[in-house]
């Protein structure tokens, strides 16, 4: 009996460390694709649990209340309940990998997003009386859901910065290309991993990276084997001097990731650093796709958004019609015509409505709006604020000329100037613009050529990543920016 409580014990220790040791394989694995865009495994699992919550809430809140039918079937209304308010959370940016709202602010808008998805789901129910459920059911359904995302996020916050879940990284290299990772300093930054260092390599310009330059004795694999690094980023300045191709080669063998900076970048970061940029890492790295799949389910997607919004929106339409008719006159512009550059260069007209006073550029010259911008009318400070004046976009995406999600279209005054003073600026046309995108979720409203170079980086990741279903995520996540008036102006 000895004996088998021993070897009891034994095998509980053994499955104990199989199973933390799996957790700490996936937590060390590359950062999740999906939709072709990078998403660190923290923020998917703390999705896929809240997920969880989401169903259960609904099963839980009918097991509690007193007049509980236990013949009932409550997956309809779990579905419904749990597919709308995992939207509307999506919709408020919890999932984005680089949040940077605290603890607080998580609830509020998980409070938000849960009081969303109820009161859409209540409209389900009105519709479809066969999934409905009690009222109290849902509310009870709400609370319990919040309570429970709001105890998954309580121990995210707590888990998040703790290095099981974070790949722990060497820098081969410490001159000015590593310099663009020590930029990455904020928590959010550092979601996905773990810096441990930074090897000085020959033919690195600048001064290292203080304290964090480390002397490697002997082979590189040997020290990277000793402390479990998981994966190394190739930021040399110079290849042509002592690049260890031998010790990289032994490092990959060993299953140790071996990844270019520029790609690493891409990943953590979701833009394209345009800084440590090279022609062959365009060329050779994936994606840029374009397919006949694609243009079909892309203008299809723009069909039927144009199509509903104009449905739902023209009362505001006209609303917004007649506030700048009241304003400015009966014989003033409503709708504002300005020559934007699309796909290819293509030069086209977009429609805004008009938020500016008529004689806002009699110069002649071209100018970016700023903060407080003397030219704003009254009415168009309302609608600028909240996005509205855009309205008007629908109908350049009817014609063709953009699509709902892609870079914002720049006036061609500005484009010839950014062409020549940015490299890679060209290739932001080489799809349709549109009226949000990856960069306007990313980086606040630009207006000046520095702003062009930083939302740049975030249009070619999008250029080089784009397909249906990251169209449709950046939709979602649009709402965020429209409700809470982000980047305004």
């Amino acid at each position: 009996m000895c004996t088998w409580h021993g070897r009891s014990a034994t095998a509980w220790r053994w499955l104990s460390v199989c199973f933390w040791q799996s957790i700490y394989a996936w937590g060390t694995i590359l950062s999740i694709r999906i939709f072709s865009h990078y998403m660190h495994l923290p923020i998917f699992l703390l999705a896929l649990a809240d997920w969880v919550v989401l169903i259960f809430a609904v099963y839980v809140a009918n097991a509690l209340l007193p007049d509980f039918d236990p013949a009932a079937t409550f997956w309809r209304p779990a579905l419904v309940f749990s597919t709308l308010s995992f939207i509307s959370l999506l919709s408020l940016g919890l999932y984005r990998s680089n949040q940077r709202f605290l603890f607080v602010g998580s609830l509020l808008r998980a409070f938000s997003g849960i009081l969303i998805g109820g009161a859409a789901s209540t409209f389900i129910f009105y519709l479809a009386p066969g999934w409905a459920i009690e009222r109290i059911h849902l509310l009870a359904a709400g609370m319990l859901a919040f309570a429970g995302a709001t105890l998954l996020r309580a121990v995210f916050y707590r888990v998040i910065d703790e290095n099981l879940f974070k790949r722990k990284v060497l820098v081969y290299g410490s001159g000015v290309r590593a310099a663009s990772i020590a930029r990455l300093r904020r928590r959010s930054d550092q979601r996905g991993f773990c810096l441990h260092g930074y090897v000085k390599a020959e033919g690195d310009h600048g001064g290292g990276n203080g304290e964090q330059t480390l002397a490697v004795n002997g082979s590189l694999v040997d020290y990277a084997m000793t402390h479990d690094i998981d994966e190394i980023i190739i930021a040399v300045d110079d290849r042509r001097q002592d690049f260890p191709l031998k010790d990289l080669l032994d490092c990959r063998l060993q299953g140790i990731e071996v990844i270019e900076l520029v790609s690493f970048l891409e990943r953590e970061s979701g833009r394209v650093a345009l800084e440590v940029l090279n022609p062959s890492w365009l060329i050779l790295s994936g994606g840029f796709r374009k397919s006949l799949w694609g243009k079909f389910s892309g203008r299809t997607l723009d069909l039927l958004a144009s199509t509903v919004i104009v449905l739902l929106t023209w009362p505001l339409m006209l609303m917004i019609a007649l506030a700048i008719l009241i304003e400015d006159g009966p014989r003033s512009k409503i709708i504002y015509r300005q020559r934007r550059v699309g796909l290819d260069g293509k030069v086209f007209h977009l429609l805004k409505f008009r938020s500016m006073r008529e004689d806002a550029e009699t110069d002649g010259g071209a100018r970016w709006a700023t903060a407080n911008d003397s030219r704003v009318t009254w009415v168009g400070r309302g609608i600028r604020r909240l996005r509205l004046d855009e309205l008007a976009q629908v109908f350049n995406v009817l014609k063709g000329d953009m699509s709902f999600v892609g870079p914002r279209p720049e006036r061609p005054e500005f484009v010839a100037g950014l062409n020549e003073t940015i490299p890679y600026y060209r290739e932001r046309h080489c799809v349709k613009p549109g009226i949000t995108g990856w960069a306007q979720l990313c980086y606040p409203y630009g207006s000046s050529k520095k702003d062009a170079l930083e939302k740049l980086q975030f249009d070619l990741y999008y250029v080089k990543n784009h397909n249906l279903l990251f169209d449709l995520m950046i939709l979602l996540q649009t709402a965020e920016v429209v409700f809470l008036g982000k980047g305004a102006r």
